[in-house]
C-alpha cells in the first residue's frame, strides 16, 4: 500500500486571525503581474517608437500597442489586491472610462490615436483617467512596498499629462519625462516577477475582516 501525505498549507497570521493562501490566490497574483509586465512592454515599445525614431509612419503602430497597454493594465486592475473596496472600484471605473474615450476618440479621428491626443490635449480629460488609474496602482506599490521606482513614477505621470494638458512643459522636457516613465515602468514589472506572491496578496484576513464589516452595515441599515 503506496501511502501519498498531502502537506498541509501554511498559515499565516493575520491581523484579525489566521489565514491561508490557496493556488488561486496565487494564480490571481500571476495574472496581476502578467498584466503589468504586457502594459509595461507595450508602453516601452510605444515610447520607443516615439522618442528614438523619427518617421512619422511610426505613430500608426502606436494605436495597437495602446489597445494591448490598455487591456493589460485593465486585466492587472481587475487581479490586484487593494483593501478598500472603494478604492479599488474607483480605479476600475476610472480605467473603463479612460477605454471608453480612446475608443471613441480612435473611431471618430481621422488622424491616429496619438496625434489626436497630442495635437488636442483637451482629450486627456477622458483618456487620461486610464494612467489616472495606472497611476493609483504605483502610488499602491510605492505605499505597500517602498519601492523606490513607483515613488518616482506617481508623480511623473501627472507632472507629464497636466503639463502638456496646460502647455507648459517644452517638448524636450516631455521626452525626457516619457523616457523615464517608459524606463521605470519596465524595471517596476520586472522586479514584480522576483518578488514573493504572498507580499502581493496581502492580509487576508484584512479582506475578511472589511467585508464582515460592510456586510454587518447593510444588514443594519
Amino acid at each position: 500500500m503506496t501511502t501519498q501525505t498531502l502537506s498541509a498549507p501554511e498559515v499565516y497570521q493575520g491581523q484579525f486571525g489566521e489565514f491561508t493562501i490557496t493556488q488561486s490566490d496565487r494564480t490571481g497574483v500571476i495574472i496581476y503581474r502578467a498584466g503589468l509586465m504586457v502594459a509595461a512592454l507595450s508602453f516601452a515599445i510605444g515610447s520607443a517608437l516615439v522618442l528614438l525614431n523619427n518617421n512619422p509612419a511610426v505613430v500608426t503602430a502606436l494605436t495597437p500597442l495602446y489597445a494591448c497597454f490598455s487591456l493589460a493594465l485593465g486585466v492587472s486592475l481587475f487581479t490586484i489586491h487593494i483593501y478598500m473596496a472603494s478604492l479599488h472600484r474607483t480605479l476600475q471605473i476610472f480605467w473603463a472610462i479612460g477605454s471608453i474615450a480612446s475608443v471613441i476618440l480612435a473611431i471618430t479621428s481621422s488622424e491616429p490615436l496619438a496625434v489626436t491626443i497630442y495635437n488636442q490635449p483637451i482629450t486627456l480629460f477622458g483618456v487620461g483617467f486610464i494612467f489616472v488609474a495606472l497611476t493609483g496602482i504605483y502610488f499602491k506599490e510605492a505605499f505597500c512596498f517602498n519601492r523606490l521606482e513607483t515613488k518616482v513614477l506617481t508623480p511623473i505621470v501627472p507632472i507629464l499629462l497636466l503639463g502638456h494638458l496646460v502647455g507648459i512643459l517644452p517638448t524636450q522636457g516631455e521626452s525626457v519625462l516619457l523616457g523615464i516613465w517608459a524606463t521605470l515602468f519596465l524595471v517596476f514589472a520586472l522586479r514584480k516577477t522576483v518578488q514573493a506572491i504572498p507580499a502581493d496578496i496581502g492580509d487576508k484576513s484584512v479582506f475578511t475582516y472589511l467585508k464582515e464589516q460592510r456586510l454587518a452595515n447593510t444588514n443594519s441599515a
